[in-house]
């Protein structure tokens, strides 16, 4: 399928505020102390300073009102290029928050419920199959039938059996062997043809009977595609970054934009250039989303964006699917979006709702935060969190992996110790 430039450029530029200003609607005072956010200055400092990262943005809205916006270091190291507000980065698994949100508006639209089997609306995931034995070279030797059907909801939640060539399970091989790759690359290639190709492959459990980050939300952006008849880059374009004002979030960005993309950093005995190969989430090409074919349209890894225009479609969420007079989903989706699903670690702390990791016990947790706070990452080191107790949204962005920085988490602590 094939973007048409022009319309989704006309698009993005009528929803745009202009990016150096917020245009969150004002509520109170933000109840932050000056000198104690003073230490998140002087704890990212010290990070670029120790050769750990290249740079960083942070940002930080409370009660609709930006109260920290700062960038750090460099966007490039050889050429000296500073780090600025907006400077882009790769989000990777941050895009999913994106493709579920174009998921619940076609729900809403009344195209079909949560508990659907997903092989009503794309038939090849009819009848599928759990693997039993697999050999050293990723043949599969014995599967048997699944108990249930995938359904949309178990896409959502992470629990269809569905997972990722970059992680080790059982089916990293199957998947290797089969040509199906995590979303990151500049081949010509479709997400139809790899989702074919995913749907030959059997699952690691029965559906909905346990928790395993995978391709489930490439899934979902490809029902997204089939249910709108429209690229999802296109969907996005029309349904949530022109409403939101998101002028600077892209599948593959235009030329105009290459050079403010953050180069991407391995942490390989100190910070070099990546190459693609240096951690288990092989890149075609490490310049991407610059350079390659710009076809194929991850759901659950392909976007790059800023910090601000995160924040934009993250205060959506927080304001219950609204911003600056646009209503992208209604207040009941975004109350069952972030509503504790699954337990994904076993211990009671965390759990997993539809699109986020959600913390339903602060006490187990063991950390800085709100009962209730919902969050997720990208696997480039970028991090964001929503706090609906706290009135208030963040995002950290760096770009580097294989990473040894602890700054991305140890950020949230920052800005909760700096609370009134």
């Amino acid at each position: 399928m094939k973007t048409t430039s022009v319309l989704i450029t006309l698009l993005l530029l009528a929803g745009c505020a202009a990016h150096t200003d917020f245009s969150f609607e004002a509520g109170d005072s933000p109840a932050f102390v000056d000198e104690r956010l003073d230490r998140i200055d002087d704890a990212i400092n010290a990070e670029v300073a120790a050769g750990n990262i290249s740079g960083a943005v942070a940002l930080v809205v409370k009660d609709g009102r930006p109260v920290y916006h700062k960038s750090f270091g460099y966007a490039d190291i050889a050429s000296q290029t500073p780090m600025q507000k907006d400077s882009i980065f790769r989000i990777a698994s941050m895009t999913k928050a994106v493709t579920t949100v174009a998921v619940m508006t076609l729900y809403e639209k009344g195209y079909f419920q949560l508990n659907d089997a997903i092989s009503k609306y794309i038939p090849a995931f009819a009848n599928p199959e759990v693997l039993v034995s697999v050999d050293e070279e990723g043949v599969v030797t014995e599967t048997r039938p699944a108990a249930r059907e995938i359904r949309i909801i178990d896409l959502l939640s992470h629990s269809s059996g569905i997972s990722y060539p970059f992680i080790s399970t059982p089916l990293q091989k199957v998947y290797k062997l089969n040509g199906v790759i995590d979303g990151l690359t500049e081949r010509n290639i479709e997400l139809s043809t790899v989702m074919a190709r995913l749907a030959e492959q059997p699952l690691l459990f029965d559906p909905g009977s346990g928790w395993a980050y995978g391709l489930n939300t490439d899934l979902l952006g490809y029902l997204v595609e089939v249910i709108s008849g429209k690229p999802l880059d296109e969907y996005f374009a029309e349904e949530i970054f022109a409403p939101l004002g998101m002028k600077d979030t892209y599948f593959y960005l235009p030329d105009s934009k290459a050079d403010r993309l953050v180069t991407l950093y391995a942490d390989v005995d100190g910070l070099i250039v990546s190459k693609g190969d240096e951690s288990s989430i092989v890149l075609d090409n490490p310049r991407y989303p610059v350079e390659g074919a710009r076809t194929y349209f991850s759901g659950g890894a392909g976007l790059s964006s800023t910090a601000y225009d995160y924040a934009r479609f993250i205060e959506m969420l927080l304001n219950d699917g609204e911003l600056d007079g646009q209503r992208v989903l209604g207040r009941k989706s975004v109350e069952l979006m972030r509503s504790p699903r699954i337990d994904m670690d076993d211990d009671g702390a965390a759990d997993f709702g539809l699109g986020f990791e959600v913390i339903s016990d602060i006490g187990k947790n063991g950390e800085l935060g709100s009962r209730g706070l919902y969050r997720w990452g990208g696997a480039f080191a970028t991090e964001y969190w929503i706090d609906p107790e706290e009135n208030l949204v963040a995002v950290f962005m760096t770009q580097a992996r294989p990473r040894k920085s602890e700054i991305t988490v140890r950020f949230q602590t920052l800005v909760y110790q700096a609370l009134e």
